[in-house]
């Protein structure tokens, strides 16, 4: 499974790319906004800092609103993917942009049949939001199984699941057990990933016994 970061803040995507777990980045307009840093700028100094994908959203919803934003997105550097909503708009974009070679991450997915247009469209990603899901008390995770169970029906697909919207780490684990493709997440859900007790627990015990010998490394 990749593992993609969910933000727009520089320092966390370099404390995560420096661990070597980083595969890319997305970014949302609510993100560029919590940043307080310019748009472009910002997706170009990721787009430094990662070697992989990074997706960068159009705020347009026409389709020529999307290609002239898009194209403007696109020069930005090589590993920009470019973001467009899950409408049928969107969908003419992302056919437009991939049959010229880009990348294009389809979001704000909610249900197998849109994934499905997705595929069909030529989608580089499809971004289903599991916690979106989950808050409405739907079943987040039986998206993405309904999405890999169809797309694994089709190998002409070459769509990848990117799971969005992750909350906590049981996302991760859950759609890496189903065989999704991607995941992205806020930094301190990644992180928390390492968390558990019984490693805390072991830790303090090994560093106990050792200062103990009374030896120096």
């Amino acid at each position: 499974m990749k593992f993609f970061v969910d933000t727009a803040e520089l320092s966390e995507i370099r404390e995560l790319a420096e661990t070597g777990l980083l595969d890319g980045v997305t970014t949302n307009p609510s993100l560029i906004k919590k940043s307080g840093r310019d748009f472009k700028k910002t997706i170009a100094e990721i787009c430094e800092i990662v070697s992989g994908p990074v997706s960068a959203e159009v705020v347009a919803m026409d389709y020529e609103g999307m290609i002239l934003q898009g194209e403007e997105l696109s020069k930005i550097a090589p590993n920009v993917a470019i973001k467009v909503p899950l409408t049928m708009e969107g969908l003419r974009a992302c056919k437009y942009f991939t049959t010229t070679g880009r990348m294009v991450n389809v979001t704000l997915c909610f249900s197998a049949s849109q994934a499905l247009l997705a595929a069909k469209a030529g989608a580089t990603f499809i971004s289903p939001f599991v916690g979106r899901l989950d808050d409405i008390s739907q079943d987040g995770m039986q998206l993405i199984a309904d999405i890999m169970a169809i797309y694994g029906q089709y190998p002409e697909f070459t769509t990848e699941v990117l799971v969005a919207s992750v909350r906590h780490p049981m996302h991760i684990v859950e759609a890496a057990k189903l065989g999704a493709h991607v995941m992205t997440a806020p930094a301190n859900v990644i992180k928390a990933l390492v968390n558990h007790p019984l490693t805390d627990k072991g830790l303090a015990q090994f560093l106990k016994d050792w200062e103990a010998t009374g030896q120096k490394l």
